[in-house]
């Protein structure tokens, strides 16, 4: 995957953050919105925008515009490094194959053990009953 090459098709927005901060909050745009099309895309190939599509499902709008936000710091600059590292984690993890899992037996002693503690059970209730007088 090409990071440079990615990260340059990406659009950002700077807001205003939500929240408490004092005089300065009101009149600075730190808070930074990424927008990624994926759609449109020259950098994924057409199997790997598929894969994403489906894995990232719920994080994709209509237009299949990935948008994710970053506030943590004060800074508009920081904000924006976190948000591109959060935004290739995010691919990252939606290209990753899923491993296949493979059944395994259940072991004999395991098997032992629950046949013993079945009779076990059963001994101790069957002494439970009133004994037959014939």
């Amino acid at each position: 995957m090409h990071q440079e090459q990615l990260i340059s098709e990406l659009n950002f927005k700077a807001v205003r953050s939500s929240g408490s901060g004092g005089q300065h909050v009101n009149k600075v745009a730190t808070k930074v919105e990424l927008y990624f099309d994926l759609e449109n895309s020259e950098v994924l190939t057409d199997e790997e925008k598929e894969k994403l599509k489906q894995s990232l499902a719920n994080k994709l709008n209509k237009d299949n515009i990935l948008m994710l936000q970053c506030s943590e710091t004060r800074s508009q600059f920081k904000n924006k490094q976190l948000v591109i590292a959060k935004f290739l984690e995010v691919i990252k993890e939606g290209l990753k194959e899923e491993k296949k899992r493979i059944p395994t037996k259940v072991p004999k002693a395991v098997i032992k053990k629950r046949l013993k503690n079945k009779s076990k059970q059963s001994e101790k209730k069957a002494h439970r009953k009133k004994p037959d007088v014939d």
